[in-house]
């Protein structure tokens, strides 16, 4: 894959193997589907609901116990665009779950900067 990137004329500044990760993300998934079944199934129907579930559960499985795994690739055109760690992703991610917790003081913290 890299080479038809590098082709493309962009760089992998970073990557990142999903294993485990992605099953917990699988099972919480299928976890809020069966919370809304019942609004699915009006929409859609129950045979695309049971089928959905299926999916959901078969490749938590997957991810579980078949050692698959997904590849996130962060791409860039210019190296010099990023910072030289994560930490960017780290503080990111921090600043979008306060701001879950507790709705409009993350964005109070960002404007007083």
């Amino acid at each position: 894959m890299l080479p038809a990137v590098e082709r493309a004329g962009l760089l992998a500044t970073d990557l990142e193997i999903l294993r485990l990760h992605y099953a917990m993300t699988l099972r919480h998934w299928r976890q809020r589907f069966r919370a809304s079944w019942h609004t699915a199934a009006e929409k859609f129907g129950e045979p695309f609901c049971r089928m959905w579930e299926m999916y959901l559960a078969g490749s938590e499985t997957a991810f579980r116990y078949q050692n698959l795994m997904v590849f996130q690739i962060q791409l860039t055109k210019d190296q010099a665009v990023l910072p030289l760690t994560r930490d960017y992703m780290f503080d990111a991610e921090r600043e979008l779950r306060a701001r879950d917790r507790h709705p409009g003081t993350a964005r109070k913290r960002r404007s007083s900067r």
